[in-house]
């Protein structure tokens, strides 16, 4: 075994934290893993990890289940597609191969939303097949250790790091190198400011010897961010136990939140002034006929995603009365008690938390 196989194995043994999926090899258990954090912290998606195993412990159980009931429990991690290809791909698991998780690299990355990445840690971490595992916490590591400069985000600066990845797993249990590479990537080779003075690899890290640290990986791409402006509207109605029903509706496909429930909008090329809201074509053919009480009050948020950036605006407006047959087809009420069976955006639920609290 390499040298540095030996420092990255024994620095992992002794620093790798203690995770639930590190400690199966339960290939349905360490995908759900992989797929939950491609995009979301340990700490964050930690919780979310184990409550989806607690609901849906086996692929059979995850492929019976509603979409609706996998979006309410995945509710919170964002990137809402993750849950649903989940969901996709456990049928396909059903299917296709018996209900058995598929026990190969090429078999895994059939499966719906599985890339190279996810079919790569699965077959290496659960069956021990001989695949590099390159997600960004590698690619940094490796590129500031061999000194690449070639950018990340391009083909070729991908493919020199994957052929690195390749000669150093040579040597190596597959699953135990694939999991120290990505631990080190995120506990100590960390985007900014690593502690280099302590690292294991100082010696021989190229970007320490080039005092390039600051400069690698470097990339090439710049991530063109796009605004969006959403005018949401509370309309709702109280009964006599003082709770609260609003109006809400599910998103089509084609865009963000797919499948989550929403409050009726209007999606302008800026956040609307009330004049301008009841004056609108959905407010004088949608909503007047139900007597509105307009009220001036609003909630403002800037909700950030990776490419896009929502202004978003809540208008709180109450029905005096409601005829059921002019009501948009496409609108549900939901209750304050069965909310909780409807599964929002994180920008919903901070409105409703807001709303309720006051």
């Amino acid at each position: 075994m390499t040298k540095f196989n030996h420092q990255l194995v024994a620095w992992y043994s002794l620093n790798a934290r203690d995770l639930p999926w590190r400690n199966t090899r339960n290939p349905y258990q360490i995908w759900i893993s992989e797929i939950i954090f491609q995009q979301t912290r340990i700490d964050q998606g930690f919780h979310y990890w184990h409550r989806f195993i607690d609901r849906f412990p086996n692929v059979e159980q995850l492929a019976k289940a509603e979409e609706q009931e996998v979006l309410t429990i995945w509710q919170g991690l964002g990137y809402y597609s993750r849950a649903r290809n989940l969901h996709f791909a456990s049928k396909q698991i059903m299917s296709k191969f018996g209900g058995v998780f598929p026990d190969t690299y090429e078999k895994i990355l059939h499966l719906k939303g599985v890339g190279t990445y996810t079919a790569a840690a699965v077959s290496s971490i659960a069956f021990g097949e001989r695949q590099v595992v390159v997600d960004g916490n590698v690619l940094r590591f490796l590129s500031r250790y061999a000194g690449i400069t070639e950018p990340i985000d391009t083909n070729r600066g991908k493919k020199l790091i994957t052929n690195l990845a390749r000669e150093l797993i040579r040597e190596a249990d597959p699953g135990t190198f694939n999991q120290a590479m990505m631990e080190f990537g995120a506990l100590y080779c960390v985007p900014r400011n690593p502690d280099c003075i302590n690292c294991i690899f100082r010696d021989d890290c190229k970007a320490y010897a080039m005092d390039a640290i600051k400069e690698i990986p470097v990339k090439s791409k710049k991530v063109i961010v796009r605004k969006r402006f959403f005018n949401y509207l509370f309309l709702y109605i109280i009964d006599q136990n003082n709770k609260h029903s609003f109006l809400m509706h599910s998103r089509g496909k084609g865009d963000i939140w797919q499948g989550l429930f929403e409050f009726p909008l209007i999606e302008d090329t800026s956040l609307l002034e009330p004049d301008a809201l009841i004056s609108s074509e959905v407010w004088q053919n949608e909503i007047l006929i139900h007597h509105p009480v307009f009220y001036s009050e609003y909630h403002d948020f800037v909700h950030q995603l990776t490419h896009q950036q929502l202004h978003t605006r809540f208008f709180k407006v109450q029905l005096q009365t409601v005829n059921l047959e002019m009501i948009n087809p496409h609108w549900i009420w939901v209750s304050e008690e069965n909310l909780h069976t409807y599964p929002i955006s994180r920008l919903t639920l901070k409105f409703l938390d807001t709303l309720f609290k006051k």
